[in-house]
């Protein structure tokens, strides 16, 4: 059997050093006239619709998909912009590059996103990180309010795309707040928890994770909390490189 990884991508994959938060708050105030719109709502874990219909909620407008394609756009212009500013802790997290290339090794392993963000808000993050190309789609934030909804969007888009037909025992899902952990627990799938967000281990681990560590540095632990370590410690053998 294949195993399926879904990646969150903020606090997990990359920090973006504030240019996803600058860019929602100005698609906000071009749409709705909030100027603290981002500092009332909490956004982590959370989809980028859900945040959108929020926002709505605080400004009494009525939501609808035409509203939500109008902020995804105005949402997208800004982060193509606001990526390549500097900011606090910006930069792919600890140990990212390396895992990922350690996956890339084993024939059973698929990797896949599952994350709140827009679709192509989460294209231009990754691409920005070189880290794009990893990942052979998966589930996004565009519509969906409810993020638990996410894991079989994730499963049947890559089935579809010629991936695995993965069960629920052989999906992790790997993210940094209690919310990606709260995904895998009403999915039956297990989880990785990576306390590089705002989030501890204790924390993740009170969340259900099956295993929280403090960042990814550590490959042989990282490689063990996905399953993929035989029982003396020993990663388990991928194909020839």
């Amino acid at each position: 059997m294949s195993t399926l990884l879904l990646f969150d991508i903020d606090g997990t994959l990359v920090l973006t050093g504030g240019a996803g938060g600058r860019a929602m708050a100005s698609a906000a105030r071009d749409l709705f006239a909030l100027d603290d719109a981002v500092g009332s709502i909490s956004m982590a874990g959370r989809t980028d619709a859900w945040i959108v219909s929020q926002m709505c909620e605080q400004r009494q407008v009525e939501y609808s998909d035409a509203l939500l394609e109008r902020f995804r756009e105005r949402y997208l212009s800004y982060l193509a912009t606001e990526i390549h500013k500097p900011g606090p802790r910006k930069g792919v997290l600890p140990g990212v590059p390396q895992l990922l290339e350690r996956l890339r090794q084993f024939d059973d392993v698929h990797v896949g996103l599952l994350t709140g963000n827009f679709e192509d808000g989460a294209r231009l993050k990754l691409e920005y990180f070189d880290l794009w190309h990893w990942f052979s789609g998966g589930a996004f934030g565009d519509a969906s309010h409810n993020r638990n909804h996410l894991l079989d969007v994730a499963r049947q888009r890559i089935r579809s795309a010629g991936g695995p037909d993965a069960a629920p025992d052989d999906v992790f899902i790997i993210g940094d707040t209690p919310l990606d952990i709260a995904v895998a627990v009403a999915g039956g799938t297990r989880s990785l928890g990576v306390a590089t967000g705002d989030y501890s281990t204790e924390e993740l681990t009170a969340s259900g994770a099956d295993v929280a560590l403090s960042d990814l540095s550590d490959l042989d632990a990282a490689l063990a909390g996905l399953g993929l370590a035989s029982p003396n410690g020993a990663a388990r053998a991928g194909r020839a490189c």
